[in-house]
C-alpha cells in the first residue's frame, strides 16, 4: 500500500483533494437547504394541506365545525 502512495503524482493528489472538496461542498449545501427553517415550515404546511384535503378528513372537520357552531348558538340562546 505504501508503494501506491509513493507512486502518486502530486498533481493527481491535488485533483483528488479538489474533487473531494467539491463533493463535500455540494453535500454541505444540500444539507443546509434541507435544514432551512423556512423550507421545513413550507414542507410541513404543504403536508398539512394535503392531509386536510383528504375527503375523510375534510368531512370530519366539517362535522366538528358544525358541532362547534351548534354549541355556540345554543349558548347564545341560553343567555
Amino acid at each position: 500500500m505504501e508503494a501506491h502512495v509513493v507512486d502518486r503524482d502530486p498533481d493527481t493528489i491535488k485533483r483528488d483533494i479538489d474533487a473531494a472538496r467539491d463533493q463535500l461542498a455540494a453535500t454541505v449545501d444540500a444539507l443546509a437547504e434541507r435544514a432551512n427553517p423556512s423550507r421545513l415550515a413550507d414542507d410541513l404546511k404543504a403536508g398539512a394541506v394535503r392531509f386536510v384535503k383528504k375527503p375523510a378528513v375534510a368531512v370530519s372537520l366539517a362535522g366538528v365545525g358544525v358541532f362547534a357552531i351548534v354549541l355556540v348558538v345554543r349558548r347564545i340562546k341560553r343567555r
